[in-house]
């Protein structure tokens, strides 16, 4: 096993012989809220396990039982606000901005432009920007005792950290609208009824569910899954000729892999396929 953690930050990752990359959020004293060290660490996680040959799917969960991530938290913010400039006319064009593309978005894109599929295991709370890596993920598995919340309203921020683009495209504008604009925590049962979340567990057994899937992907058609999260990424933004363009293309890259060949024969030859990963 590979070694790749962060102690300081409070993120520790590390790859598995099963080609899973485990990371874990450390911070259950803070809600598992993410400084902007440990916002850091997550963000090089998810690209080291882009990037690397040796990570073939990713498990993204959270230590305790209360909270998987509860986003900035309070203090970050409160420092956050009293860094910044107190009036109009000392703050720079776009200072805002270039933070928010280098912090929070960037931690996203991450996730949504990982090549690996990502499973998340939500064991408790994930409110504001934490509920943002829950929608980022590919895969969720959330505890029963589990619940989402929306909470910039709350504190009267703007719904930043990809939420707005990511929940219209699972959840459609409507209900969006509503979780956004009145904040109320969305528990474990709603979020599978609404798509948030593929599967519900006993708070037990959620750990155990994910990693199942995990491996269950990490030992799947690498090329084929990247892909395909590829080409599910671009489907509410594609018109149909884009979409089937993108989709022959795609095709091209994956019968051109060992995986579709070792696919294939297993198929002639009756028994199950052990995919290469290439």
């Amino acid at each position: 096993m590979r070694d790749m953690s962060e102690q300081a930050s409070g993120i520790v990752a590390a790859v598995g012989e099963d080609a899973v990359l485990r990371i874990t959020i450390d911070r259950a004293d803070v809600g598992n809220s993410l400084s902007p060290l440990a916002r850091e660490a997550l963000t090089d996680a998810f690209i080291l396990a882009n990037d690397g040959p040796d990570v073939r799917a990713v498990l993204l969960s959270a230590t305790g039982d209360r909270h998987f991530c509860a986003g900035a938290g309070l203090a970050s913010q409160a420092a956050n606000a009293a860094a910044q400039p107190k009036s109009l006319s000392d703050k720079r064009p776009g200072d805002i901005a270039r933070m928010l593309q280098q912090g929070w978005q960037r931690l996203i894109a991450a996730i949504l432009d990982c090549d690996k599929p990502v499973v998340a295991a939500v064991n408790g709370t994930a409110a504001g920007a934490g509920t943002s890596l829950v929608l980022a993920s590919d895969l969720v598995v959330m505890s029963a005792q589990a619940k989402l919340v929306e909470a910039f309203v709350h504190r009267g921020i703007l719904p930043d950290s990809g939420a707005i683009h990511l929940l219209t495209r699972i959840v459609g504008l409507r209900k969006a609208t509503e979780l956004l604009m009145l904040g109320e925590p969305v528990d474990a049962a709603t979020c599978e009824k609404l798509g948030l979340v593929n599967r519900v567990t006993a708070p037990e057994d959620t750990r155990a569910v994910a990693e199942e899937l995990a491996v269950r992907l990490a030992a799947g058609p690498t090329v084929m899954l990247a892909l395909t999260k590829r080409l599910l990424s671009v489907s509410s933004e594609s018109d149909r000729h884009r979409a089937f363009e993108q989709e022959a293309w795609a095709q091209e890259v994956v019968s051109h892999t060992a995986d579709l060949q070792e696919g294939l024969a297993s198929f002639a030859e009756r028994r199950e396929p052990k995919f290469f990963g290439r």
